[in-house]
């Protein structure tokens, strides 16, 4: 009963949003976001825990402006999705902005396939896709939402594009198939990962628990690795931007990966300093229950570029 008064809410939500042209959703999804910032003492005091630890040196009032501009941004967001559902392919390009294509089509080059990452930054979404109408279609690794009847919804926005989704549980033969065919493939990288695939590496001055598996695939593959996001543009338009692929490392083994992984990581550090109300802050990034666990114990690697078992079965958040 509950998954379907959820679907039911949101659906409802959905047809509303489409009596309004999308620049006018903004203003919608503040008032959305506001209300949620007021009511939900839980998530309002991880952001608030959380921003305190990435960001000591401000304010509690710029902290407390950044909190709830991340919730205002969410508002957004959810509205903005519902509104893009179904959009037409040519309605949907009018709305972007597109930088870095260029580095998008010299990576599917090299015939390896392209690994893009980012995170819960912006408008994720809409970053992936945007590739299938701007580029080419890519293959998405999520898991699935708790409701089913909001996952099937949310896979058919993710697939309008022609873009495929991957379950990440047991993902790993999939991602390699699809590199294999110098395909794309996106996953997510900023969420904490419990486990023996989790790697550490630095982010905000702190050891955060990171997948291993995009670096491990990009070492043992030679995939490129592309940085890909999606920004608000005035008038409800987005800008998209594809980054420099990032440059794998000298070393070899675990410390490869290890490397490797806080170099992506570093990229999307970056972004998140310049426009620290488009990340998630209301996710506990920092957790100290397997701090004990060493780099090397990570991933098990045979060689520089020699990856084994390596897999998706985290318990990060899509």
């Amino acid at each position: 009963m509950k998954h379907k008064v959820e679907y039911l809410l949101v659906v409802t939500v959905g047809i509303i949003v489409r009596l309004f042209p999308i620049f006018m959703l903004r203003p919608l999804g503040t008032v959305l976001g506001t209300l949620v910032y007021t009511f939900d003492r839980r998530h309002r005091k991880i952001a608030h825990d959380n921003l305190q630890m990435a960001f000591p040196e401000r304010s509690h009032h710029e902290r407390q402006h950044i909190a709830r501009g991340v919730f205002l941004h969410i508002g957004r967001l959810v509205l903005e999705l519902l509104k893009l559902r179904g959009m037409g392919s040519e309605a949907f390009l009018n709305l972007l902005d597109s930088e870095g294509e260029e580095r998008v089509r010299e990576a599917y080059k090299r015939g390896q396939g392209v690994l893009f990452f980012s995170g819960h930054f912006g408008y994720w979404e809409v970053s992936a896709l945007s590739q299938g109408l701007c580029v080419a279609p890519m293959s998405l690794v999520v898991r699935p939402l708790d409701n089913p009847m909001l996952d099937q919804l949310l896979l058919r926005l993710r697939m309008q594009t022609g873009n495929s989704v991957i379950p990440r549980k047991g993902s790993v033969r999939r991602i390699m198939r699809e590199l294999a065919a110098n395909k794309g493939v996106g996953l997510l990288i900023d969420q904490h990962l419990h486990g023996p695939d989790a790697v550490f590496v630095t982010f905000f001055g702190r050891r955060a628990a990171t997948t291993s598996a995009l670096a491990a695939m990009a070492l043992r593959t030679g995939a490129v690795v592309v940085p890909l996001f999606a920004l608000p543009s005035p008038g409800g338009r987005y800008r998209v931007v594809a980054e420099h692929p990032i440059e794998p490392p000298v070393s070899d083994g675990a410390q490869a990966v290890q490397e490797f992984t806080q170099r992506c990581t570093d990229v999307l550090e970056m972004y998140i300093r310049k426009y620290p109300e488009l990340w998630f802050w209301m996710h506990r990034r920092w957790r100290f229950d397997d701090m004990s666990s060493s780099t090397d114990e990570s991933i098990n690697l045979s060689g520089r570029g020699e990856t084994k078992n390596v897999t998706m079965d985290g318990h990060a958040a899509s």
